[in-house]
């Protein structure tokens, strides 16, 4: 899960496995699989990272699980 933020300054989380594609419209448009699609203010390369760090958070949990 990942915070973004609406153009309005309204933040909301959102499940980054759920993200189909990521529009550059200047803003960027996050498109889920399901077709739903939110304009919001971070950037498409933000958003990217906030995925990684998020899944990365999520294998490091897993990983130390196993130990």
């Amino acid at each position: 899960m990942i915070r973004l933020t609406r153009l309005n300054d309204e933040e909301f989380i959102i499940n980054c496995a759920q993200i189909e594609r990521v529009e550059s419209i200047p803003e960027s448009n996050v498109i889920l699989v399901s077709g739903k699609h939110y304009v919001v203010k971070e950037s498409v390369e933000v958003i990217i990272d906030r995925a990684i760090e998020y899944n990365a958070r999520i294998y490091a949990r897993g990983k130390n699980m196993k130990d």
